[in-house]
């Protein structure tokens, strides 16, 4: 009814397709622009394009039915609507592409609409969450003012590499200048940009200098990057706009290879100076490559859903809220997770389920969530009922997702996801990404169960928790002075091993075992072993007892051979720290 010919797309899909309607979803038109140039992305978005497609020969084969599909929660959701769109005088009046008879970007935002609810939930949303919905990808904001990108050229510098990688590897990026007020948004800037706005990055370059062999040789590189206004106009008018002089510098081969055209057609690059000096944020999300078959690094990902759920019993209770309500903190979901490499990059992302909007009940809104990560016990494997290490801790925004990449050394470590009042409740998709399998699981148990061996066999009926933070005077091992150190702790019949701490005689293990005891008064051994090629020497131990209630507060023992006696061959101290009781969910 509106058009003659229509088609799908009408010469192949590019970024340059789109314009924004009269609904304010400059963001969703914004990730579009991103998807559409990458074939991979929105062949996946875009299932079976090709018998989609009208074909005006088989006119007998359209019924005028399209399907879509959507990551949603860690699934591709297959989202199916009619053609049906809006419109006013004959012309859409949503997202629109510049050929009349092309549809693809009008068709996706109706399914999109259907997924969330309607196209009122589309006024006003987040690109973040559009880009994640299109790739299944991990988003990652990050706020260009508070990072003083553009005085910090080290940090930009680094920051412009990690774009790159981004862009490169498939990923997609999105930025926008932050509107303060509501007279802000849309507002334009005398440079030409758009306040409040969400704009594409379509390309990222290190773009070489000067003309012929001397740039060649000479290899001066700008960083440099590209952007599209969803309006399909208005445009950057500073340094490296479509006009500006900067381009004689760069050589008639060099502008066709970034595709350099002289029109308002919404599209510009900038220098990454002047792109930290004007954008406030940037929204990269990156495609975590978790094939083994890949020649890029491969990410081993843990998947859990979890939920936030309300309990007047605190040992059920799973919905404890933020690190602020410290009495209830701990009644929230609790994943342990290893890191067994001496140190290891980790990416963690925290979805909240989706709220759909309805007319009828309003727009679905976010609860303000995030997470603590802790340092625990190498064995724990029951739920923490006291707050210990805190290593990391996500920032608290009412934001669907939440991401944190962090850095942490070889160990045990529990993630805390909660939001940030106590008593709300909601689904949450969990996402661990690590370079080697992390084991990640929920903790269930506040306490090792009861089971029908256990009149038998025995319960615990102390819990000690025993914490090596250092030892000193260590007895020389080897020629250099030094000594290969570690640290093993022993109680029942179960132990633990810290790494080898290399060449010291004062080394700072900062170890933590957990031990669930049947007979309280059998005291817990703790020993140092010295780490050698073909087999390891005793250094020393001590006996610790243990006894329940009892708190010790840190205290440095001499070490002593292995009857728990003085002797002439063992030198040094250990500094422990123990904590029993006979509660088995006090610690």
């Amino acid at each position: 009814e509106i058009c003659d010919d229509p088609y799908l797309f009408v010469d192949g899909i590019s970024s340059h397709d789109l314009h924004q309607g009269q609904v304010g979803n400059c963001w969703f038109v914004a990730a579009c622009s991103s998807l559409a140039s990458r074939e991979s992305l929105w062949q996946k978005v875009i299932p079976d394009w090709k018998e989609q497609e009208w074909n005006a020969e088989k006119r007998e084969n359209y019924a005028g039915i399209f399907h879509f599909q959507f990551w949603r929660f860690g699934d591709w959701v297959d989202v199916v609507i009619d053609d049906r769109l809006p419109t006013l005088h004959d012309q859409l009046i949503y997202c629109h592409s510049n050929a009349k008879n092309e549809f693809w970007c009008a068709l996706v935002e109706k399914a999109y609409a259907k997924l969330t609810g309607c196209y009122e939930a589309l006024d006003g949303g987040n690109t973040a969450d559009a880009l994640v919905d299109f790739t299944g990808g991990v988003s990652e904001p990050i706020d260009l003012i508070e990072g003083n990108y553009v005085n910090d050229e080290v940090k930009r510098n680094l920051l412009f590499e990690r774009v790159l990688k981004v862009h490169n590897r498939g990923g997609l990026i999105s930025c926008s200048i932050k509107a303060t007020t509501a007279a802000d948004m849309e507002a334009r800037l005398d440079c030409g940009l758009v306040k409040g706005h969400a704009y594409a990055v379509t390309d990222v370059r290190k773009v070489r200098l000067g003309h012929g062999l001397l740039a060649f040789f000479k290899s001066e590189k700008l960083d440099m990057i590209r952007m599209r206004n969803p309006w399909g106009e208005r445009e950057w008018n500073g340094p490296w706009s479509d006009t500006s002089e900067e381009w004689q510098k760069v050589s008639k081969s060099e502008r066709e290879k970034l595709g350099m055209t002289v029109e308002d057609d919404g599209e510009f690059w900038m220098t990454f100076e002047d792109f930290c000096r004007y954008f406030t944020d940037i929204i990269k999300c990156r495609l975590i490559n978790t094939s083994h078959l890949s020649i890029h690094k491969t990410w081993e990902e843990a998947v859990m859903r979890g939920a936030w759920a309300r309990h007047d019993e605190p040992l059920k209770n799973r919905s404890g809220g933020c690190i602020n309500h410290k009495a209830t903190f701990l009644q929230n979901p609790q994943y342990v997770f290893d890191v067994k490499k001496a140190e290891d990059e980790v990416l963690i992302s925290i979805q909240q389920k989706p709220k759909r909007t309805s007319r009828k009940e309003g727009k679905g809104e976010n609860l303000a969530i995030g997470f603590e990560i802790q340092k625990v016990e190498l064995n724990r494997n029951y739920r923490m009922h006291t707050v210990q290490q805190q290593v990391a801790t996500s920032i608290y925004i009412n934001s669907r997702s939440i991401f944190l990449r962090t850095d942490l050394k070889e160990g045990r470590y529990v993630i805390i996801p909660t939001t940030f009042d106590p008593g709300l409740v909601g689904e949450f998709l969990l996402r661990v990404f690590t370079d080697v399998p992390a084991d990640c699981r929920e903790l269930t148990f506040d306490e090792p169960p009861r089971t029908c061996w256990s009149g038998m066999c025995g319960y615990p009926q102390v819990v000690s928790q025993v914490h090596v933070l250092a030892a000193a005077g260590l007895k020389n091992q080897d020629s250099q002075g030094g000594a290969d150190p570690y640290v093993i702790i022993k109680c029942e019949g179960n132990k633990i091993r810290s790494s080898v701490q290399k060449n010291t005689q004062a080394p700072e293990f900062d170890v933590k075992g957990l031990f669930y005891r049947k007979k309280a008064g059998q005291p817990i051994i703790v020993q140092i072993w010295n780490h050698n090629i073909i087999s390891d020497e005793f250094l020393g131990q001590v006996a610790l007892t243990g006894d329940p209630d009892d708190r010790l507060s840190q205290q440095t023992l001499p070490l002593q051979d292995k009857g728990n006696k003085k002797s002439n061959g063992i030198s040094g101290s250990i500094a422990v720290r123990l904590l029993s009781s006979s509660k088995l969910t006090n610690v």
